[in-house]
């Protein structure tokens, strides 16, 4: 099932691991993905769409246009092809059973089945690699560049035991990736880093459904978190029909309902604990909104469809 590399383990600077088998959990969802990870590309057009900018050329206003149309048509559907990277430690190679890797991506489907967006799994690869399962930054361009599978639209999702950071997991945003004429580490960093005890039926409690791969995959969709800009004014996600956020959710606080930004505008202004790019248990999380789901097809068709 592994492929080992025989490379020696950094083993400095690392966290103590729990034992095989044992139960942990983190004090809180925590993921390494926000703007300053973006290209100006992208934060351009985040922009551009939530101040309802027409401008450019008849070309890019056309082009603008059909997107969008696209978007906010709920019969249209979008495929990812995907491929799962399983990486291991060596001590913890069994960690990760054979029947993870699908219902991760039943897990996938589920929560993004009634937003025109279902996932399918084309290949998994198992790799024991002790530094690679922590993926410092170096060893995860190494990993991933090695690795990575498929074209910029092929969704890479690398599920690593012991992934560093004090997070759960990391995610690209899209990038003008220019049909393949960009710098070509754009392309091999593109993906997602996973900790590999949120699949379902892992060990991380209350994050053990798969959630943090659905939450992930919504960054390379193209979303931000709920509460980006922790702050109860300015663009915030640059969605308006998600409540404004100004702290992270840890947990599912329902009693009494979480409250940051009392004083916003709208018919909701509680925090939306249960959307899946806030940083709730696996239990809490419910869906997207309309807009979010219009935001994922776009960035989707801009970015990655053809590419």
């Amino acid at each position: 099932m592994f492929k080992s590399f025989f490379l020696a383990s950094l083993g400095l600077g690392l966290l103590a691991a729990a034992t095989e088998n044992a139960t942990s959990r983190p004090k809180s969802f925590d993921c390494g993905t926000d703007t300053q990870h973006a290209d100006n590309h992208f934060l351009d057009t985040l922009k551009g769409l939530h101040e309802g900018n027409n401008g450019g050329s008849p070309a890019q206003r056309a082009k603008r246009n059909e997107l969008l149309a696209r978007a906010k048509d709920n019969s249209t559907a979008i495929t990812v092809d995907a491929v799962f990277h399983i990486v291991a430690k060596k001590d913890k190679k069994n960690d990760i059973s054979n029947d993870m890797p699908q219902a991760q991506v039943d897990a996938l489907n589920k929560a993004y089945k009634d937003y025109g967006i279902s996932f399918n799994l084309i290949n998994v690869t198992w790799t024991q690699n002790d530094k690679w399962a922590v993926g410092e930054p170096n060893d995860d361009a190494e990993m991933k560049k090695a690795l990575r599978q498929g074209t910029y639209r092929t969704l890479n999702l690398y599920f690593q035991t012991d992934l560093s950071g004090g997070v759960l997991g990391r995610c690209s945003l899209p990038s003008n990736v220019a049909n393949g004429k960009s710098d070509p580490t754009v392309y091999w960093n593109d993906g997602c880093n996973v900790n590999a005890n949120t699949m379902p039926d892992g060990n991380m409690d209350g994050y053990d459904s798969g959630m943090t791969a659905v939450h992930e995959t919504g960054h390379w969709m193209g979303l931000l978190h709920t509460f980006e800009g922790y702050s109860c004014d300015g663009p915030g996600d640059y969605i308006d029909d998600t409540p404004y956020e100004k702290e992270s959710t840890d947990g599912c606080p329902t009693s009494p309902k979480k409250q940051t930004c009392p004083n916003q505008k709208g018919d909701d202004t509680y925090d939306p604990i249960h959307n899946y790019m806030d940083y709730s248990t696996d239990s809490c999380y419910q869906g997207f909104t309309q807009l979010q789901k219009e935001r994922m097809h776009y960035m989707y068709n801009l970015y990655r469809d053809g590419n």
